[in-house]
């Protein structure tokens, strides 16, 4: 087999490796993998949203054929170790509507969801609080903010500054909650084998799934293998592990039978994670030059009584614009709602939406152009914490973008632009989002034939994974990426973190890069005279260190209005983005595109409804919780400059997952300004909003 390489892999519009699976079939996913002698899993929800159990009643059910168990919290096993959500049937109280509070096993699943109608749960309701306002009498301060940030940050004189101010915006935006829904529901297959457990599961992390079972059962992590070689999206939805795994453990060890575990579409909304409803109040102060002088970014989101998120939405604030004065503060409230979690750039997208559109609104009332008003505030060194940027694209892709969208000579005027019944406008807005690397191992492996094996516990959730480390791997080693294969999703190889923070690539791709490298230096752990391999590290590497990492990027949007029906059409959406070295040209556009599509369903159509009687979202399934389709996304391209950062370690990636969402919602929110006068500050905007408005 020839070693000769005529071209780098990386950087390359490399087709899928996993690609004839996914179209043929084949791929299989967690739900889809066989176990003799498998048994299935229907969860029983709550139907209140604050309370405690009185009794569970499965008489009905187990008098079912098939049925096996029904479990409750009367007669579950204890876990070891659990919190929050994972603690499954460890108490009788209800925290929120939707909540599990029992489970039938049986034969088949027909039987198991029919059954599951039949267990009667009893309840002693109390009054629930489920609805997030300003001013809430439960809201506090947070220890910290997700992951880890200090909670509230402030830096010079905020109200002194906004005083002498010659311009000043104070603007509130809401955002509503917002659901995942990958394209794959969560879904777990348990089987016990004496004290070893195999698992497969719908995660974004193999390695991190395996020490939350062990640590949840009792049990060593030797004991434990999570496989998750397919994942269809996660969204950060499947970045932790969820109750459906524990409940299909819990009824595999009960029933002494392998158990398969799906959550329904429906239940999705209230077992999977979401994110965060929020308000955030922005006050802007500058000169009249536009230089911003002060800014302030208080933001009031919710939590559950179960355990704390609060989701980091100020974070951004402090670092993307330079201003002498500066405030940024969280509060969240507990109230008898599921945990928000982790949902694509959770607090970098939801803040940026709201900073981004009070930038335009400052644009418009110091008269600036808006991408020149973001070059006026581009700062040298990163605000908060001084440490110069490892490199800072942000003009360059404001340049790019203006240029590639025909910004030049655009009207600033709002709302005096028709083509027939349509309003037309543009807008622009900036993102960001950090670079990071995270501690991670792999295993490569030189096989007799002379290809190359790479074995790693890192996670594909559609993203393309396996083919960028396919190609990192190729140009370590010095060969045709058709000579190496990638092995994935399997908590049995070198430990991995999971598929999340746009870290993965940065992270798994230097633990293949310290692997290879070390395989053909000579470095080899075994070797014999057929094979030889290398385990390579990969360590933390974050915004912590000498520099400020992150990635950036510019959305330029153009908006059609219908003022007689409240249609918005997004007629063109570009992305012009800074993220290091690009590993792979088509599956990276994908991905952007992914992003840029999400963040217009953010600014348009997703909206959780809540009905505060009942305390739960009422619009709990994809008929009326809308996302886009192929004709809302007509007109959108994604690309990048070429940026080179010395600083990211031997990949020189920054992570595209979620940069592309970031500041989506925002462009075509000030492109709907643009074209009708009009702020919309709350999102969706939604026909009814837009009718309202303009009537």
């Amino acid at each position: 087999m020839t070693t000769t390489v005529t071209r780098p892999a990386t950087g390359a519009a490399l087709d899928r490796v996993e690609g004839r699976e996914k179209v043929t079939g084949t791929a299989a996913y967690a739900y889809e993998h066989g176990y003799e002698g498998v048994a299935y899993a229907a969860i029983v929800q709550s139907t209140v949203a604050r309370g405690t159990i009185r009794a569970v009643d499965g008489s009905a059910a187990l008098a079912l054929d098939g049925v096996l168990a029904v479990l409750s919290y009367e007669n579950a096993p204890r876990l070891h170790e659990a919190s929050g959500e994972l603690a499954l049937f460890q108490s009788p109280r209800v925290a929120y509507r939707g909540q599990i509070t029992a489970a039938v096993v049986a034969e088949s699943l027909e039987t198991a969801r029919h059954a599951g109608w039949l267990v009667a749960v009893s309840y002693d309701a109390e009054p629930h609080d489920a609805q997030l306002r300003a001013g809430h009498p439960r809201l506090y301060k947070p220890g910290h903010v997700n992951p880890d940030y200090e909670t509230d940050t402030e830096q010079g004189d905020v109200g002194a500054a906004l005083r002498a101010a010659d311009v000043t915006v104070d603007v509130t935006y809401e955002i509503p909650w917002l659901h995942n829904n990958p394209m794959e529901p969560h879904a777990t297959l348990a089987a016990w084998d004496g004290g070893n457990l195999t698992v497969y599961d719908s995660t974004q992390g193999a390695s991190p799934a395996r020490d939350t079972i062990a640590r949840a059962f009792g049990i060593g992590r030797e004991q434990v293998r999570v496989i998750s070689p397919h994942v269809g999206g996660g969204f950060g939805s499947k970045g932790t592990l969820r109750p459906q795994a524990i409940l299909a453990v819990m009824a595999a060890r009960v029933t002494g039978r392998p158990v398969k575990v799906a959550v329904t579409r429906q239940q999705m909304f209230a077992l999977t994670g979401y994110r965060t409803p929020a308000i955030q109040r922005l006050r802007l102060g500058a000169d009249t030059g536009g230089h911003l002088t002060a800014i302030t970014h208080d933001v009031t989101e919710q939590t559950s009584t179960l355990e704390e998120f609060a989701e980091q939405t100020a974070v951004v604030t402090r670092m993307m614009y330079a201003a002498p004065a500066r405030r940024t503060t969280h509060r969240v409230a507990a109230l008898d709602v599921p945990t928000p979690s982790w949902m694509r750039a959770p607090g970098e997208c939801p803040g940026m939406y709201a900073l981004e559109s009070a930038m335009d609104e400052l644009a418009s009332a110091c008269g600036i152009d808006p991408v020149e008003l973001r070059v006026r505030n581009e700062p040298s060194r990163d605000p908060e914490t001084g440490r110069p940027f490892s490199s800072r694209g942000l003009v360059a892709c404001l340049r790019e973008g203006a240029q590639r969208f025909g910004w030049a000579g655009r009207d600033p005027a709002p709302g005096t632009r028709r083509d027939g019944d349509w309003l037309t406008g543009t807008g622009v807005a900036a993102s960001t989002y950090p670079a990071r690397r995270r501690p991670s191992r792999a295993l490569a492996r030189r096989e007799p034939d002379g290809s190359y094996l790479i074995q790693i516990a890192a996670a594909d959730i559609g993203t393309g994974a396996r083919t960028a480390l396919t190609q990192i791997a190729a140009d370590a080693l010095g060969v045709p990426p058709g000579q190496v294969r990638v092995e994935i999703g399997d908590s049995g190889f070198p430990t991995a973190p999971l598929a999340g923070g746009s870290a993965g690539t940065a992270s798994w791709g230097s633990a293949v890069h310290a692997a290879c490298t070390r395989l053909t230096g000579g470095e080899a752990d075994e070797a014999s005279a057929d094979t030889a391999e290398a385990v390579g590290d990969a360590e933390m590497h974050g915004d912590t260190g000498s520099h400020s990492r992150h990635a950036f990027g510019a959305q330029f949007a153009e908006v059609r209005v219908n003022p007689g029906t409240g249609e918005v059409r997004v007629a063109r959406l570009l992305g012009v983005f800074a993220a290091g070295t690009i590993v792979n040209a088509k599956t990276a556009r994908s991905q952007l595109i992914g992003g840029m599509t999400m963040g217009l369903g953010m600014a348009l159509l997703e909206e959780g409804i809540l009905d505060p009687r009942f305390g739960d979202v009422v619009n709990h399934d994809l008929a009326t919780y809308h996302i886009p389709a192929y004709a809302d996304v007509t007109g959108i391209e994604a690309t990048w400059i070429d940026e080179h950062d010395p600083h990211l370690g031997p990949v020189g990636a920054k992570g595209i997952g979620e940069i592309g969402i970031v500041g989506t919602a925002a462009a075509i929110g000030n492109a709907v300004y643009h074209a009708t006068g009009v702020r919309f500050r709350r999102l969706p905007i939604s026909p009814g909003r837009v009718l309202a408005a303009l009537a």
